[in-house]
């Protein structure tokens, strides 16, 4: 073995130098060996014994026990670099003498636990507060830095409540109780809950001596519920309203405060207990309603945003806690609005008047359409009665046509005022939506705000000079339009519509035209009465066809031998009736 392992003076190294010169190869071996046995005396596993750093490697730090040979230990044992600088003195635990490579084993850690481990186990048995350092995360908990060693603190034993951020926790001193401990193991656990159970519980009771009506206080947002939050007033828990939160309305209690959030309140009211607290956040502020007289008289423009739809109207924050109802009724000077969300959306800005303003009772009735000019306010010197306008047709409906005549004031065409001489069952018939038109005022109701159009008058009424124009006795060719049951309907030349009744188109026996006539066909005829006042007009074939030959009416009578009815001419028939 060599010599350097050796632990002695310089002084006896150099004696025994001097007593191996004088003895033989095996009684240097004998006493090679008792020195060797010497140099165990004194070092006990499971003791601490004091080391210096000799060497540092990337890995491990190599310590002088004045051993026979140098000891390891991780470098990871290491939590101060303080200690890894060669010289330094160090207490290190002696875990193995001689491990199965010859070398020994040493641990920092189990040091630093021996020369710390009468002082835990006091503050566990006094159930002293200790201090310590959050160090780092693991699964289940973190780990905590407890005079040089780690302590394991449970995620449950943290806080009062879930931490959401560990991590926020890292290198946080904090006051912790000792809970568990076991010296074999080398296991600690401490627990900060405890520690803040036992303030929480002091603050509670001075809380409940000292509290009143309408204290001003300052707690922590604990939980968030549909119907309101919980506030953690320190130790005792008080309901904050979602009706108590603020003056304007709030959907979600969520939308005015986050968990963890710190705010001030205001006691309302508690039981005899002083369990049940309620407490309010909007009572900090002034009433919105006691200017609004002030700030909202009637009259004014405001501006708001839409919070809410109903089928009878929409409701408009003018401000937090002031609302104005805009009534279905008030939305459009020209629409027919049947409900709110035709026009408006939840969140839209607004633009109204306020129409009435009641701050008893906190109500302000808003006008949505009296924002923007009347269109109908001088509408009767725009477009006076029997002037000739051009629209637009927006809609058809069975009984006419609606016309735009200026943006948001619209006008009726009857189905009556279309033609004067055509019977029109249907506006569609002569008329598209889309199509622009030009038409006369007939009549105009600002009240009811109703303007009567008409088309026919645009042309003189030709009934007035029919009777000139056809007396009875002439001859015209007319084409039949529309097959009735008792008759058709025929147009003559001008587009004046006549009547031919069954008995007047033949002289063969039919039971309806449409067995021997269709609609395009073209018939001669004669005048046979003329009706102006009620626009009746009346033709016959049969009397056309006296003064002409016999070959003529029987071409005729040929032409129209009665046939079978077929669906073709049955549906002119039907829609005429």
């Amino acid at each position: 073995m060599a010599t350097k392992m050796l632990y002695g003076t310089e002084e006896d190294l150099k004696d025994f130098g001097e007593e191996v010169d004088a003895k033989t190869p095996g009684q240097v071996k004998q006493d090679v060996l008792a020195l060797y046995d010497m140099s165990l005396t004194g070092y006990q596993e499971g003791s601490i014994v004091k080391g210096t750093v000799v060497r540092i490697s990337d890995t491990d730090v190599f310590v002088d026990i004045r051993f026979k040979s140098e000891g390891i230990i991780n470098k990871m044992e290491f939590k101060d670099d303080t200690e890894l600088v060669v010289g330094k003195v160090i207490d290190v635990y002696l875990e193995q003498v001689e491990n199965a490579d010859g070398q020994i084993i040493l641990s920092k850690q189990r040091a630093d636990f021996m020369r710390v481990w009468e002082r835990i186990r006091e503050a566990f048995e006094k159930e002293e507060i200790v201090t310590g350092t959050i160090t780092r995360r693991i699964k289940g908990g973190v780990v905590v830095d407890l005079f040089g060693i780690e302590a394991f603190l449970p995620g449950s034993q943290i806080d009062l409540r879930q931490v959401p951020d560990l991590d926020a926790l890292i290198n946080q001193k904090m006051d912790f109780k000792v809970i568990k401990v076991n010296k074999i193991r080398r296991n600690i656990v401490v627990s900060r809950r405890v520690v803040l159970e036992q303030e929480r519980s002091k603050m509670r009771d001075e809380i409940i001596d000292t509290l009143e009506k309408g204290q001003i206080r300052e707690g922590v947002v604990k939980n968030i519920t549909d119907f309101g939050a919980f506030i953690d007033l320190g130790g005792v828990d008080g309901l904050l309203h979602i009706t108590d939160m603020s003056w304007g309305r709030v959907n979600h209690p969520s939308e005015v405060v986050s968990l963890g959030d710190r705010v001030k309140v205001v006691v309302l009211d508690f039981n005899e207990k002083k369990e049940r607290i309620s407490l309010g956040m909007k009572q900090l502020t002034k009433h919105p309603w006691e200017d609004v007289a002030a700030k909202y008289p009637e009259g004014t423009k405001v501006k708001g945003k839409v919070v809410s739809i109903t089928d009878y109207g929409v409701f408009v924050e003018l401000d937090q806690g002031v609302e104005g109802l805009i009534h279905i009724s008030e939305m459009s000077w020209t629409q027919h609005i049947k409900h709110p969300s035709q026009l408006l959306n939840q969140g839209d800005e607004v633009e109204a008047v306020v129409l009435k303003l009641d701050a008893e009772n906190e109500k302000i009735s808003l006008g949505l359409k009296q924002a923007t000019p009347d269109p109908w306010q001088n509408i009767e010197d725009e477009i006076p009665v029997g002037s000739k306008v051009t629209g637009e047709i927006r809609n058809l409906a069975a009984f006419g046509a609606f016309i735009e005549i200026k943006e948001g004031v619209d006008g009726l065409i009857h189905v009556s005022d279309m033609s004067w001489t055509k019977k029109i069952n249907h506006p569609s018939e002569v008329l598209k939506k889309g199509d622009r038109v030009e038409c006369i005022v007939m009549a105009i109701d600002k009240e009811k705000r109703r303007i009567s159009l008409s088309m026919k008058h645009l042309e003189e009424d030709p009934w007035d000079t029919l009777a000139e124009k056809f007396p009875v006795g002439t001859e015209v060719h007319a084409k039949i339009t529309r097959l009735l049951e008792r008759g058709v309907i025929a147009e003559l030349p001008g587009g004046i519509e006549g009547f031919i009744p069954t008995s007047k188109l033949t002289t063969e026996s039919i039971r309806s035209p449409a067995e021997a006539f269709k609609a395009g066909d073209e018939v001669p005829a004669a005048v046979i009465e003329v009706e102006a006042a009620s626009r009746k007009l009346t033709l016959s074939v049969v009397d056309y066809f006296k003064n002409k030959e016999d070959a003529e009416w029987k071409a005729y009578l040929a032409a129209h031998k009665p046939q079978p009815a077929t669906l073709g001419d049955v549906m002119p028939k039907l829609e005429g009736e």
